[in-house]
């Protein structure tokens, strides 16, 4: 069984340009500088596009992790969806969603992952991972609409 949770962000910028934030292989690696994240194959620079990958390279908990994830669903400026197809994860599903009104965008990512442990992956999961995840995501969306202004 997998475990999901949905982070919201709300900032002042245009849909468009958050969206095209989200898909920014080097905003990423740049918000995601504490674990040394990097693409290391696929797509490693610019916007990464329906269809593509990227493999990353990254220290999560200590231990060196792998991950190729997979552009499988893109309808811009709205929605774009990331899958894990190789890693450390059973399955790891990110969608990333966007709307706009009232001069606020909305950004909603929905997380959906399993770990491959045992009986007692689940409590793994929610107690450790999920918490782990959200604050990589909150973390990352915070950089979206706080860092550099060029990206």
């Amino acid at each position: 069984m997998a475990v999901s949770f949905e982070c919201i962000t709300r900032a002042r910028v245009p849909q468009a340009e958050l969206f095209d934030r989200s898909r920014s292989i080097d905003a990423h690696t740049r918000s995601m500088a504490r674990s040394r994240e990097t693409a290391v194959a696929g797509t490693t620079t610019g916007l990464i596009s329906l269809g593509q990958h990227v493999t990353w390279r990254a220290r999560h908990f200590g231990v060196p992790i792998r991950m190729t994830s997979r552009i499988t669903d893109m309808e811009a400026p709205n929605r774009f969806v990331d899958q894990q197809i190789r890693g450390p994860f059973r399955r790891f599903r990110h969608v990333h969603e966007f709307s706009h009104a009232d001069g606020i965008t909305t950004m909603t990512d929905r997380i959906e992952f399993a770990a491959p442990f045992g009986p007692l992956g689940r409590v793994v999961e929610k107690l450790v991972l999920a918490r782990y995840l959200r604050t990589l995501i909150e973390t990352r969306n915070r950089y979206l609409v706080e860092g550099p202004a060029h990206r």
